[in-house]
């Protein structure tokens, strides 16, 4: 997963210590109701498309932007599906990071669904009730995507147990 420069530069200042960046997660749908999903090259999962958003960068344009770049698919953002602070991790360099995930549902407007560059293995499209196997991160945002209910908020009172702990990761958003 390629680290934005902006990222690069506090890092040389900063060493490994905590970020707390803004990520957004794509559930983009086609017109036969498939969501759109990429295999990480990272860990050959399967999971959703999304990114860190660039310095003054609004969330939906991070969506368009993310989705493109790797799956040469363009979509158009329709709504907030969740918004969630995830839990601080560390990749294999030893940096550390805390993302403010916003999700949010789209629809593809065109393009064919393809290897666009190098985060992903494979990208393609899937009925919702034959899905992969993924985490429970993508899961459970493909399942707010079609629930079409207002904005999901983690509880309040989970703010304080949600930053508890260090995971690790592998490399990559």
């Amino acid at each position: 997963m390629a680290t934005p420069d902006f990222i690069k530069n506090i890092r040389s200042t900063a060493g490994h210590q905590l970020l707390f960046l803004p990520g957004v997660t794509a559930v983009v749908f086609d017109d036969e109701g498939r969501v759109l999903l990429g295999r990480r090259s990272d860990n050959g999962e399967w999971s959703l498309v999304g990114g860190i958003s660039d310095p003054g960068e609004q969330p939906a344009r991070t969506a368009v932007r993310e989705v493109f770049e790797e799956t040469a698919v363009e979509c158009e953002v329709e709504r907030v599906v969740l918004v969630q602070t995830l839990r601080p991790m560390q990749y294999a360099n030893g940096d550390i990071c805390q993302f403010m995930d916003i999700t949010v549902a789209c629809r593809a407007t065109g393009g064919e669904a393809a290897v666009n560059d190098e985060e992903s293995l494979e990208v393609g499209w899937f009925p919702v009730d034959a899905l992969p196997e993924m985490r429970e991160f993508a899961t459970f945002r493909i399942k707010q995507a079609l629930a079409n209910e207002p904005t999901w908020f983690a509880p309040a009172e989970d703010a304080v147990a949600g930053g508890a702990g260090v995971g690790v990761t592998p490399a990559g958003y």
